[in-house]
């Protein structure tokens, strides 16, 4: 049977005897995977990172990587011996070292065991910090620090990277060029990563799984595609703010209906018996336009995205719901227009509670 590469088993973690997440448990299956957690600022996210670093300590559950027990209550693995490299949401540099020193510090603590070295200049040219090798901390912003401590923590080719919102400072622009060369150079030397983060775009196309938390606890776990089409609560629903939950009817093992929107057809990803009242999930996908069709909502805001209008519409019942409409599209429908949806209504997944 093997082994998972890293385990957190029922930990609760925790600062000052102050629990933050509670009775914690998931898995990195394989070396080179991109774990993401994602959840409100406070929510324990950076206290995750820091005890599997093992810069706090826990009273129970256990934390193994690569079959070794680091954490436990009784075994509590020193930091400096655990080849992992903690990246600091907030400036983590040596004030008295310039750039180019802080970044070699990383090529000293390499990990001899992989086979595949990665190249300095390489990273450095990839996040476009090479004028500023001969600066100090003080004389760089907070977005190029961050890139610093990014390209010192990847050159040391760790067992485990551990990314605390490792672009939260860095300009829009330039950021998805990071993500997709990030993504990269993960894969290809098989580091093996968990990242903290804000961003549910940036967790969805970083990561192989991800985790939301939230009110102390890992809510869900699962691969990004599961966590944004298939929610397992309300909570997760509210905090990814990509749909609403409308009221229905279950009308038959592949239908429901809405005082608004009529009779809507799909999957069931749960069976509910006929006559059920759910809260049904509707996204912004979900629905299509359709300017002959007899159902009209008024339009009361218009969203341009680039690729892209989301329209919020009202429904009979005061219900506000989001849906997207190509921006090549020709009617573009002005606030307090009618708008169409496409009859009938199906949805690939039906998702209730």
């Amino acid at each position: 049977m093997n082994k998972n590469y890293l385990e957190i088993d029922n930990v609760t973690f925790q600062v000052g005897g102050t629990s933050k997440v509670n009775n914690v448990t998931f898995s990195i299956e394989n070396e080179g995977d991109v774990i993401c957690l994602l959840g409100p600022s406070g929510i324990g996210k950076t206290t995750i990172l820091r005890t599997i670093a093992g810069l706090e300590k826990i009273k129970s559950g256990m934390i193994k990587l690569k079959g070794n027990v680091m954490s436990s209550s009784k075994i509590n693995i020193e930091p400096e011996d655990r080849n992992i490299s903690l990246s600091f949401q907030e400036n983590s540099l040596f004030p008295h070292y310039t750039v180019e020193k802080n970044i070699h510090l990383g090529t000293e603590r390499r990990n001899k065991s992989k086979k595949k070295k990665i190249n300095p200049k390489k990273i450095v040219k990839l996040l476009n910090i090479g004028k500023i090798l001969h600066k100090y901390p003080h004389q760089i912003s907070a977005g190029e620090a961050q890139r610093v401590s990014l390209a010192r923590s990847l050159i040391s080719q760790p067992d485990l990277l551990l990314l605390d919102e490792p672009l939260s400072n860095i300009d829009q622009s330039f950021k998805e060029e990071i993500q997709v060369q990030l993504k990269k150079i993960l894969k290809d030397l098989k580091i093996t990563t968990i990242i903290v983060t804000h961003d549910s775009y940036e967790a969805f196309y970083l990561g192989n799984k991800c985790g939301i938390i939230l009110n102390r606890q890992l809510k869900q776990f699962d691969d990004p595609y599961n966590v944004y089409h298939f929610p397992n609560s309300v909570e997760v629903v509210n905090f990814l703010n990509r749909g609403i939950l409308i009221p229905a009817k279950v009308t038959g093992e592949n239908s429901l209906e809405n005082e608004d929107l009529g009779i809507i057809k799909g999957n069931f990803i749960k069976h509910y018996p006929n006559g059920s009242n759910v809260q049904l999930l509707l996204q912004p996908e979900d629905l299509e336009h359709d300017d002959k069709s007899n159902l009209k909502l008024d339009v009361i805001d218009r969203k341009f995205r680039g690729t892209n209008f989301i329209y919020t519409l009202r429904t009979p019942t005061n219900k506000l719901i989001p849906v997207f409409v190509h921006s090549h599209h020709i009617h573009q429908h002005e606030v307090d227009e009618k708008f169409g949806i496409k009859r009938p209504i199906h949805i690939d997944h039906i998702v209730c509670f």
